[in-house]
């Protein structure tokens, strides 16, 4: 019988394979950004899926987090709809109806605000700051077994070089008319 591959191995093999058979056929390219970047793609689907897995054993859905993440280190646990949608990059519209249902669960309040009449305040609520580090806890361990075939080193030298091939997209955002 034969021993079944880890999921990373299947990944490792599929990326390969897909590579190996374009190099074949394009033996002048270098497919070097392509290996890179499928993993960071396959990685990233199963980053989305323990993140949802997390927030869920933390009673959440990944937009309540997102919300109650954003207020939690706001200051003084507030901010407008407006700046929400921003952080968050969701529309208005929906920002609303998210607040609202935030409400109804007892995560955020909201009041006018006094600096515009217009528009009003989100706070978190103890009990919103209670179920955003329950979810935060769960998401950070659940990333620490996603890490775990690294070593600290290796870890800190990722995140330094994804800070570095982050920055290049940032100012490619700004250097655009």
């Amino acid at each position: 019988m034969p021993h079944p591959r880890s999921a990373h191995e299947a990944t490792a093999s599929e990326v390969e394979l897909v590579i190996g058979a374009w190099r074949h056929e394009l033996p002048d390219v270098d497919f070097s950004p392509l290996e890179i970047f499928s993993r960071l793609r396959r990685l990233a689907w199963s980053l989305q899926a323990e993140r949802a897995r997390s927030f869920e054993r933390a009673g959440l859905e990944t937009w309540e987090f997102e919300i109650l993440s954003s207020l939690c280190v706001a200051p003084h646990g507030m901010s407008t709809p407006s700046e929400l949608s921003a952080l968050t990059r969701t529309p208005s519209a929906t920002m609303a109806n998210r607040a609202d249902r935030l409400e109804q669960r007892g995560y955020v309040a909201r009041r006018w605000n006094p600096d515009d009449t217009r528009s009003r305040i989100v706070r978190i609520t103890p009990e919103g700051r209670q179920a955003a580090e329950r979810a935060m806890r769960e998401l950070v361990a659940a990333e620490t077994r996603m890490l775990g075939a690294l070593t600290a080193g290796q870890r800190e030298q990722l995140a330094e070089l994804l800070r570095v091939l982050g920055a290049e997209r940032d100012l490619e955002k700004v250097r655009r008319p």
